[in-house]
């Protein structure tokens, strides 16, 4: 297709941000297609900070766009940020880092009075209207369902325009279903090295990321147990050879449960009690809210540290059980593993640079937004034909 190539093999301060950008086309083609609308610009982000972010972060700065970062709690590369601080990225992000800590990352990257933002989670564009958003400020992404539903919810809005990625179609199916799926489960034995096949697996939530988990997981020969209570998901479940039940019948035969809602305190004092001695509790979703921790430790009498403090926590109960909850109950994709795959990520970076474009240019609605049907259209066009074109030339 003209105009779509293979990203521009360009020095990068680090290695794996080096190997990310190779198989960005599409992100770095719209960066430089769209360079007029973003160059310029002040942008404050919250976003995972691992080698495809700072793929994008290093391409929007090349073309001039003026950045302020942050990461969230737990998943931060150091590496990652000290080589986007070499090239003159503010970074205010580490990964030791707690939630006191990320509320005052949020605060100094809202101090460069952005012109557009770029979330994740919902916590920077919230603090943003809590503080006065500056006059100059025309809009920006939200990354995550769960902060699409904080801002939608939120009674003070900004005024601006809002786009939720992951409102879009094109992103629930490639990097949610098929992206998040295998990169938790890749989380999930990193971090525990335990066997699939055979394993009893519970998934909470069966929307695109519990999907793709749950899929994954039977594919490697998982028995997968689902909890889900909308009625047409629970039904794509069993159709697709997933046993369905109540949260208390799921998790009481469950060595490994993974937490995919999005909701908080999924996860209670009835969902302890039921779960077997030794149980596994992974985290799929943004925040480590699905689990309730409170019910736990309540339950609990002392813990155990399997490695690394937090990799491996086991909870010792009153009587007798071990629960063990892995990373804190954090997004196992990325605290475990190096997050969605690159060619996902592509695509949903891709998302975002056309969506903050749009910000800037295309007179959007003053409210919290799917993305626009015609940028969905144009990135799906444009990764169909990559792919097409890669399996024409024997490349993979």
């Amino acid at each position: 297709m003209p105009g779509i190539a293979p990203a521009a093999d360009i020095s990068l301060p680090h290695p794996e941000t080096n190997w990310a950008m190779k198989y960005m086309p599409l992100t770095a083609q719209a960066v430089s297609e769209l360079t007029p609308a973003l160059s310029g610009k002040r942008l404050a982000m919250c976003l995972h900070i691992e080698p495809k972010t700072a793929a994008l972060v290093t391409l929007l700065a090349r073309a001039g766009t003026q950045i302020s970062l942050t990461g969230s709690p737990g998943t931060t590369h150091d590496d990652v940020a000290d080589a986007l601080r070499d090239v003159g990225v503010s970074v205010f992000s580490k990964r030791s880092d707690d939630e006191d800590d990320h509320a005052q990352n949020i605060a100094r990257v809202l101090e460069c009075d952005p012109d557009i933002t770029l979330d994740n989670g919902g916590d920077l564009t919230l603090s943003l209207v809590a503080s006065g958003a500056p006059a100059g400020y025309l809009g920006g992404t939200e990354e995550t369902t769960t902060g699409g539903l904080r801002l939608r919810e939120s009674p003070d809005q900004s005024g601006r325009p809002i786009v939720v990625i992951n409102d879009s179609t094109l992103k629930l199916l490639v990097e949610n279903e098929f992206g998040v799926g295998q990169t938790v489960v890749q989380g999930l034995m990193n971090a525990a090295n335990l066997m699939i096949p055979g394993m009893r697996a519970a998934v909470f939530g069966y929307g695109p990321c519990g999907k793709g988990v749950a899929d994954t997981l039977a594919r490697l020969g998982a028995q997968v147990a689902v909890c889900e209570i909308d009625s047409m998901r629970a039904l794509h479940a069993i159709m697709s050879g997933h046993r369905v039940g109540t949260s208390v019948d799921v998790v009481a035969d469950a060595q490994v449960v993974f937490m995919a809602t999005g909701h908080p305190s999924v996860i209670g004092a009835a969902e302890l009690a039921a779960l077997p001695d030794g149980a596994v509790l992974a985290g799929v979703g943004h925040f480590p809210w699905e689990l309730d921790i409170d019910a736990l430790v309540a339950m609990s009498l002392h813990t155990i540290e399997y490695g690394e403090p937090s990799r491996r926590r086991g909870y010792i109960l009153h009587d007798g059980r071990q629960i063990v909850l892995l990373d804190n109950g954090r997004m196992l994709n990325l605290t475990a593993a190096n997050g969605n795959p690159i060619q996902a990520m592509d695509l949903g970076l891709t998302l975002q640079v056309r969506s903050l474009a749009a910000v800037c240019t295309d007179g959007l609605a003053p409210e919290v937004q799917s993305v626009p049907a015609c940028i969905e259209q144009r990135i799906a066009s444009d990764l169909v034909d990559l792919l097409n074109r890669r399996d024409r030339s024997g490349q993979r």
